[in-house]
């Protein structure tokens, strides 16, 4: 999809969210002292009769365009102005910050009420902060650089001679050793800064990263790179959640606005205004 045609796409989602804030009955939850449904009360909010969301310290498209999560432009950001309507809260009331990845997810009290960065939920992370139910569950491609081994690569058999590279006790990881079975040993990092290192110091083949990651990598900052294709599910999914303060009373109502904008639509829309040129030409291996 091109940029123009996203924005005229969006603007239009924006326009209908406004809409619809301003025909909401109900008053934003922190507005006044009193508990909404499910117990929450203004002083459960970050700032009273505000909505705070997080996003990264530099925020990539598709998610934010511009690195403006203010703007409702790019999926991340109009999931954000979705999920606020259906919490009442107007597109007015909701205000951002910033966090970085790594101390968004560690255990402690929050700037925020609710950060949203590509979060996949994870048992582990769990132990630390809460989880809405899914907003996006990503598939996994492979990516590697122009003229390297992977170049010309163009089905999974391709892929097995390869040494590729993907995140520890991730979904890519898993997808990486049940669905590619390569002959050569995986190498697993630590993060996906560090394999997407590995890869463009030639340390590895290719690389496995979540569709929308792989995305950003190719067209923001892995140089020369390029997608080899999108490996099959095979009912493995990268599942990304709302990411809340542990304990936060705030969860059950998130979590509720997430299955309402799932079962209405809403997601699959802006997944599909948003995210639909993410795979524009990448082949999918077998």
């Amino acid at each position: 999809m091109s940029r123009s045609l996203a924005r005229a796409a969006a603007l239009g989602v924006a326009a209908l969210a406004l809409t619809l804030a301003g025909c909401s009955s109900s008053a934003a939850p922190g507005a006044s002292g009193d508990a909404a449904d499910g117990g929450v009360s203004a002083e459960d909010y970050v700032t009273p009769g505000k909505l705070t969301f997080a996003t990264g310290e530099t925020a990539y498209e598709p998610y934010v365009i511009d690195d403006d999560p203010a703007s409702g432009e790019g999926f991340e950001s109009a999931v954000a102005y979705a999920v606020a309507d259906r919490l009442g809260f107007s597109a007015d009331d909701v205000e951002w910050v910033r966090t970085s990845f790594e101390a968004a997810i560690a255990p402690g009290p929050k700037s925020f009420d609710i950060n949203i960065q590509q979060y996949t939920i994870t048992d582990e992370r769990k132990q630390g902060v809460d989880f809405s139910s899914p907003y996006y569950a990503a598939s996994q491609s492979i990516v590697a650089l122009s003229g390297g081994a992977a170049d010309g690569v163009t089905d999974i058999a391709g892929l097995k001679k390869l040494t590729i590279g993907a995140m520890a006790n991730s979904t890519s990881a898993l997808t990486l050793q049940q669905v590619v079975a390569p002959d050569v040993e995986p190498r697993l990092y630590n993060s996906n800064e560090d394999a997407t290192a590995a890869l463009s110091a030639g340390q590895i083949d290719a690389v496995v990263l979540d569709t929308p990651t792989a995305y950003v990598a190719v067209n923001f900052y892995i140089e020369g790179s390029f997608f080899v294709g999108e490996l099959p599910k095979a009912g493995i999914e990268d599942q990304w959640g709302l990411l809340l303060a542990k304990d936060s009373p705030l969860t059950a109502e998130v979590t509720a606005a997430v299955d309402g904008l799932r079962e209405d639509g809403t997601l699959a829309e802006l997944e599909k205004t948003w995210l639909s040129g993410l795979t524009e030409g990448v082949t999918l291996l077998q």
